[in-house]
């Protein structure tokens, strides 16, 4: 493989990956977390919704080999620039910006782990850690903390169903049932 061709697989690995972390966010983004779910409106709720979603593509891509691997760390890569960006357009000063990225990651993978712990081990520990970091700053009904542990759960299915070859060229969907149902 010659440089130039490295240069344009390089280049459009960086856009699949760019299109799966858009995707993640724009699902993230959906209306529904809010109204129906009770997650609260904020940067913090905004920003836990982004970490599930890219959790679970993560979890969705890991063991799957060394193109899914370079996948997973292309997508964190995203969305790590993204929060620099976010951050500097809030007004964030230059000096403070990496120390608010660091602790973004360390918030990704704290909330990463607890999540994929309660997930792997049934939806009553889910949901446990749901109220510990989504709800950590409100209190919500626990048909809202349910449905959102059953969102997850289900969407974590419907990503494992979604062929791997298909996701490695950005063809994903996180379209499920749950989110768009009506409030119980």
């Amino acid at each position: 493989m010659g440089l130039f061709d490295r240069f344009r697989e390089a280049r459009r690995a960086n856009d699949v990956s760019n299109r799966l972390y858009v995707q993640a966010v724009e699902q993230a983004r959906s209306p529904a977390f809010f109204t129906q779910f009770g997650v609260p409106d904020s940067v913090d709720g905004r920003f836990d919704l982004i970490i599930l979603h890219i959790m679970l593509l993560i979890r969705r891509l890991r063991g799957n080999g060394k193109a899914a691997a370079e996948m997973s760390q292309s997508v964190l890569n995203h969305m790590f620039s993204d929060m620099d960006r976010n951050l500097r357009e809030m007004g964030v000063g230059d000096l403070s910006v990496g120390k608010q990225v660091k602790k973004m990651a360390k918030a990704f993978y704290g909330r990463s782990e607890s999540w994929e712990e309660g997930m792997d081990s049934g939806r009553v520990q889910l949901m446990s850690a749901f109220e510990e970091t989504v709800y950590r700053s409100v209190e919500q009904s626990p048909e809202q903390v349910s449905r959102l542990a059953d969102y997850a759960l289900t969407l974590d299915q419907a990503l494992n169903a979604q062929d791997i070859d298909r996701l490695l060229t950005g063809d994903i969907s996180f379209t499920v049932a749950e989110l768009q149902a009506p409030a119980a």
